[in-house]
């Protein structure tokens, strides 16, 4: 069955659409062969996969300007590869080689770019939403527009750090868009178990933060929303809240068998409401690209793919002496 479509006509030019499957798609490759390389040995340590997700960050990241910034939790690799860090230094970070974007020594949830304002994915569960928040205050006091993107889960909406900066967030008018990526399962259990709200959303109006609910297998959906966010934020009204729900295919992290949830579930949603394959139906029903067009994207992307695991796998392990530099003292 094919991805269900979006409910509405593009409101992008086909080009744009063309540039959001080809992001998509390399999310979805590059993750797939983290995957491999995790059973390969060659990824030690956690590594949660964004299969699935891809359609959050490449719609927000569509809403986004020069400037504006980023910070996540440690399902990451994903929104490094959409605000355009390079494939070859984030494989070789996650193989813990010198070639990566924190020198080998930081791995899966420690990269920073500070050319593509990437704050970070963070492993402390709910750390970065202060955090963004803090970016955000800087901006506002150096009154130059720009907006903060703080991504966090479902799980982490439970969080008690996320509401004090709610709270401070609302206070001070800070021009922070929260993104609740809600997969649905937080690590392994059910929203329906753990969180008293259907739409977690609804708990910014106790701090007079305005949001809503999208959804978040559909880009375009997302891009709107994102674009509604920002606007907000960059007219001084202060901070605003979407929950994007959304649905990861694999476990939380490559050692979680997903027992909690059957594979008829994760199959349905694959088949019925898959980002990536909405977008290639309105490609391909909109004449924007053909087969071949398609094709050939999936060949560039499983290059750029393969390039970067055998960056990873030749670049060197990084030097004993580097275990004394780069450390705040």
């Amino acid at each position: 069955m094919a991805a269900k479509k979006a409910a509405k006509k593009p409101n992008v030019s086909g080009d744009e659409l063309k540039e959001y499957y080809r992001v998509m798609l390399l999310i979805r490759r590059f993750e797939e062969k983290a995957g491999q390389l995790y059973g390969m040995g060659l990824i030690g340590g956690f590594c949660h996969l964004y299969i699935g997700q891809e359609a959050v960050v490449v719609g927000l990241e569509a809403a986004t300007e020069e400037g504006d910034k980023r910070v996540t939790s440690y399902r990451d690799h994903g929104h490094m590869l959409a605000c355009g860090m390079d494939p070859n230094g984030v494989m070789a970070e996650l193989t813990g080689r010198e070639g990566g974007y924190s020198k080998g020594k930081g791995g899966s949830m420690h990269m920073f770019s500070k050319e593509k304002h990437f704050y970070g994915g963070h492993g402390i569960v709910g750390a970065q939403v202060p955090i963004g928040a803090g970016l955000a205050f800087a901006d506002k006091y150096n009154d130059n527009k720009r907006v903060t993107f703080t991504y966090f889960g479902d799980g982490a909406a439970n969080q008690g750090q996320v509401y004090e900066t709610f709270n401070m967030a609302a206070l001070w008018d800070l021009p922070v868009v929260f993104v609740i990526e809600n997969n649905q399962y937080a690590m392994g259990t059910s929203m329906q178990r753990s969180t008293s709200t259907p739409d977690i959303y609804t708990r910014g109006a106790a701090f007079g933060i305005p949001g809503e609910v999208v959804d978040g297998m559909d880009v375009l959906a997302v891009k709107a929303a994102g674009e509604k966010a920002v606007a907000h934020c960059r007219a001084g009204k202060g901070p605003y809240i979407l929950e994007v729900k959304t649905y990861r295919y694999r476990g939380h992290s490559m050692s979680d068998p997903a027992k909690y949830r059957t594979r008829e579930e994760v199959q349905r949603v694959k088949s019925e409401r898959d980002p990536i394959e909405r977008v290639r139906e309105m490609l391909l029903e909109g004449k924007h690209a053909s087969e071949e067009d398609l094709k050939a994207i999936d060949k560039e992307i499983k290059a750029i793919v393969n390039e970067s695991a055998e960056f990873s796998k030749t670049s060197p392990l990084p030097a004993e002496s580097e275990l004394w530099t780069d450390i705040v003292a």
